[in-house]
């Protein structure tokens, strides 16, 4: 007997992925690839990385028992389906995917309830109602430039802009040394920057640090990690920017939360680190979740209608290893 399968793909701004699941939830395929946001970083790089995460997973299955399939693509562009059906039918698939933004599989990857709330804060953040499985209402997810208040790249840009601003006042260079506490912040931006060259004068460090984050933006974002590092280890500044990055968060959720359970999806909130701390803090007396695998999530969700007890098999799909 042909065994019939499912695919789901979460396509982000740092990378893809694509779970393959048979219908009991069982996963048969995984596979990751480059960033799949067409709006951050171009519709043919895009769908090439979906493309090439779907070829790794699918392997030696044959496309032609997929039965169902849905896409989750941050920065969602209708015309991408158009490039996703030419590539599945490549793999023999007999339909295109369904074709979702990736707030919806977000949420799906923490809860199988068909309402609640989404706060996600990874690289960009964005708070959403779901009903019915389907997005209701969406505060912020304005982008990097405008909004995204709470995460990762509004962390690392806060983290760089007092410091650089320090630097322009004339703060002393760090000197390099690992220290705890009221410097901890400081070193270690500098030196995700910098490394050990380092120049002497505090105005010319500044002109470098802020060169090399507007030639690569995207640089800002990786520094959230460092800010819960910071904090972890005493700095007050590292704190201040980690608990207003959670009020920024809640007070976001706020604009869009009725009922149902919380999933906080996103590295910033999935990770164990002062943001997440502060943000559960704030948030006692919800009933609050955490997302797994979006990509199985996906899978979920391409396969609820043809699952007998599709509640009972979420944590199957979204947790497989």
């Amino acid at each position: 007997m042909t065994q019939s399968l499912v695919v789901g793909v979460d396509a982000g701004a740092t990378s893809t992925r694509v779970a393959v699941h048979a219908l009991d939830g069982t996963r048969v395929g995984y596979a990751r690839a480059g960033a799949g946001n067409p709006t951050a970083h171009g519709m043919a790089k895009a769908v090439a990385a979906v493309g090439a995460a779907l070829g790794e997973a699918l392997g030696r299955l044959d496309g032609a028992q997929v039965v169902a399939s849905l896409t989750g693509v941050a920065g969602h562009v209708e015309e991408m389906a158009l490039e996703l059906a030419k590539i599945w039918a490549d793999h023999g698939i007999a339909e295109g995917p369904r074709y979702t933004g990736d707030v919806q599989i977000a949420y799906a990857a923490g809860s199988p309830e068909p309402d609640g709330s989404l706060l996600l804060s990874g690289t960009g953040a964005v708070a959403a109602r779901i009903t019915d499985h389907s997005l209701n209402t969406v505060a912020d997810g304005l982008g990097w430039l405008l909004g995204d208040e709470g995460s990762g790249f509004w962390i690392g840009r806060r983290a760089v802009k007092e410091l650089v601003g320090a630097l322009d006042k004339g703060m002393p260079v760090p000197p390099g040394d690992r220290v705890t506490g009221g410097g901890a912040l400081a070193e270690l931006v500098v030196e995700h920057f910098l490394g050990d060259q380092r120049p002497a004068s505090p105005r010319e460090t500044a002109i470098r640090i802020v060169r090399l984050a507007q030639a690569d933006h995207m640089r800002l974002a990786a520094l959230s990690t460092l800010v819960s590092q910071a904090a972890e280890a005493g700095d007050p500044s590292a704190v201040k920017i980690a608990h207003k990055a959670a009020d920024h968060l809640v007070t976001t959720l706020r604009r869009v939360h009725v009922s149902g359970p919380v999933v906080l999806a996103g590295s910033v909130l999935t990770s164990d680190g002062p943001v997440r701390r502060a943000v559960v803090e704030l948030l006692a007396g919800e009933r609050v979740a955490t997302a797994g695998d979006a990509a199985g999530a996906a899978a979920w969700l391409a396969a609820r209608d043809l699952l007998p007890d599709a509640k009972k098999l979420h944590a199957t799909f979204t947790s497989a290893a």
